[in-house]
Parts: C-alpha cells; sequence; structure tokens
C-alpha cells in the first residue's frame, strides 16, 4: 500500500481545511474494506482509492507557521500516519 498526499488546502463552502490522499496498491478485498469502513469522503479512481479528510484550523496538519517552512517534512508525515491507520483497519478482523 502507498499513501500520497495529493492536495490540501482550504475548502471555502464548509469553512474546513482539507488534505486529499491517494492510497495505491491495495486488493480489491482490502480497497472494499476500507471503502466500507471509513465514513469520510472518498472515491475510488481506477484502481486507487482518494479519502479526503477535513479539518478544523486547529487540528489541520500543515496549518502551523513550522509547517510552512518544513511543508515536505510534514507531507511524509502525513503519509505515514494515514499508512498506519489504513494498516489498522485492514489487519482489525483478519
Amino acid at each position: 500500500m502507498q499513501v500520497k498526499v495529493i492536495d490540501y488546502g482550504f475548502k471555502e463552502e464548509i469553512e474546513l481545511n482539507y488534505v486529499r490522499y491517494r492510497v495505491s496498491g491495495l486488493d480489491k478485498k482490502s480497497l472494499e474494506k476500507v471503502y466500507t469502513s471509513l465514513e469520510e469522503e472518498m472515491e475510488i479512481d481506477s484502481q486507487d482509492l482518494i479519502i479526503t479528510l477535513y479539518f478544523p484550523p486547529e487540528y489541520y496538519p500543515f496549518g502551523s507557521n513550522e509547517a510552512q517552512l518544513r511543508l515536505q517534512d510534514f507531507i511524509s508525515r502525513e503519509e505515514i500516519e494515514m499508512t498506519v491507520f489504513l494498516s489498522s483497519i485492514l489487519e482489525e478482523n483478519l
């Protein structure tokens, strides 16, 4: 499984920050398990899962001044955290 941050920013319509992730490398069974286990906004693009998470300002991972100075470090951290989170979902009920 590979997780990449593909977009992030502020969605004015709902006044929340967002991060979009592309999850690739899942087999069909794993893709279905993640898709049915999460309540977040999701779509399937070819064999990839696109997940969008929304954050209030205080929890937005790229909102701090430090994040702006070391953006690639923060993006990498988000990708790792999402990989661990999705792995825990896939390991449940094995």
